[in-house]
């Protein structure tokens, strides 16, 4: 595969953003294997926003020539307060539940490499420490602060120390994992490009960040004031969240409870804007031009159709001809065939779901 065709896999959807496309191209020239990361607190239970999401770019990513790093952020949770501030507990589920979250989506062992954070802590030593207070010291208050976002916290929520070290920490991952592409969703910006900042000033691998878009909660359009920007607050604040379990689908859910959850998802007949069931057929269901989308419905209300693209449905959605329950129906039964392999894994492995309760 050449590069450009490197470049376009790399580019798919939900990617949004790439610091910098000419980067990414030198970056092949030179490495046509380069090392990829992304991060993840240990944080309850996996949904379609960070499994399913990742497995499915991961895989363009892998076709591309790329080596994926998932970082299992066991001291970044601890920090965060995941899992009642419990760091063994935490550690337990990282090596165990969710670790096998992504396995059983795809992403195999000898595809990608899974790296707990506190071994690679131990295993760089004080070499890590020292990368982090020279971050904070290179920092400012404002700024750290105005990275803190990351966490789901707004900049005005009352933080303990520790918090102020979490974005710090997270730029000196990329710097110990060598990673030559970091890579997150639209809520980790602030922080990728701080690193990128401070590898320059230290003598560091200066990495190309790529950014995806948010995949919005079932729950529909919020602002809670993660962001001064509003149109990046909207994102922020609507997106799937584990804390509001309504909000998401579980990689591992029953077919009836996707049902479930997708029969109450926001859904404005012809509104095809902040529409959280047509952005999973956008991010899942219709991500090439070989998938389709196929609607059952009485004859007297137009009889079955197929969607070749996401345009397609979207035009007929928003001119109304497309009811919401139609559209609910085919995205819960696609949603539930893809979940398949996950679903039966952790059927097959219940102790794995009894770490999380």
């Amino acid at each position: 595969m050449d590069i450009e065709g490197k470049i376009a896999l790399v580019k798919s959807k939900p990617v949004c953003e790439i610091v910098t496309e000419d980067e990414l191209h030198a970056l092949f020239e030179a490495n046509p294997h380069p090392k990829h990361y992304i991060g993840f607190e240990i944080s309850g239970r996996v949904h379609l926003g960070s499994g399913l999401l990742t497995s499915l770019m991961l895989k363009d990513f892998i076709a591309a020539g790329i080596k994926p790093t998932v970082f299992l952020a066991d001291y970044h949770a601890w920090i965060n307060g995941k899992m009642g501030g419990d760091l063994e507990k935490i550690q337990q589920v990282a090596v165990g539940y969710f670790k096998s979250a992504f396995i059983s989506l795809g992403l195999t062992e000898d595809k990608v490499d899974y790296v707990l954070a506190s071994e690679l802590y131990s295993k760089h030593g004080n070499d890590y420490w020292k990368e982090v207070l020279r971050i904070t010291k290179d920092t400012t208050m404002q700024r750290m602060l105005r990275c803190t976002t990351i966490m789901g916290r707004r900049e005005k929520d009352s933080l303990d120390c520790a918090s102020v070290l979490y974005p710090a920490m997270q730029a000196a991952d990329i710097f110990a994992l060598d990673a030559d592409i970091a890579h997150a969703g639209m809520d980790q910006r602030k922080v990728h490009m701080l690193a990128r900042e401070i590898a320059i000033k230290h003598g560091k691998k200066k990495p190309v960040v790529l950014h995806h878009r948010l995949l919005m909660g079932l729950l529909g359009p919020q602002k809670m004031g993660f962001d001064e920007n509003e149109k990046d607050d909207l994102e922020i604040s609507s997106k799937m969240s584990k804390s509001k379990p309504d909000s998401c689908i579980f990689i591992h859910d029953s077919e009836a409870e996707i049902s479930r959850k997708v029969k109450g998802a926001y859904c404005q007949e012809k509104n095809a804007e902040n529409n959280p069931v047509l952005e999973m057929c956008e991010q899942f269901i219709l991500r090439s031009e070989k998938d389709t989308l196929a609607v059952e419905r009485p004859s007297k209300f137009g009889g079955d159709v197929e969607f070749a693209s996401y345009d397609e449905l979207k035009q007929a959605y928003a001119a109304g001809k497309l009811h919401p329950t139609d559209l609910k129906n085919a995205v819960s039964h696609s949603l539930s065939i893809m979940l398949g392999p996950s679903r039966k894994y952790f059927e097959k492995r219940p102790e794995l779901l009894s770490q999380i309760g």
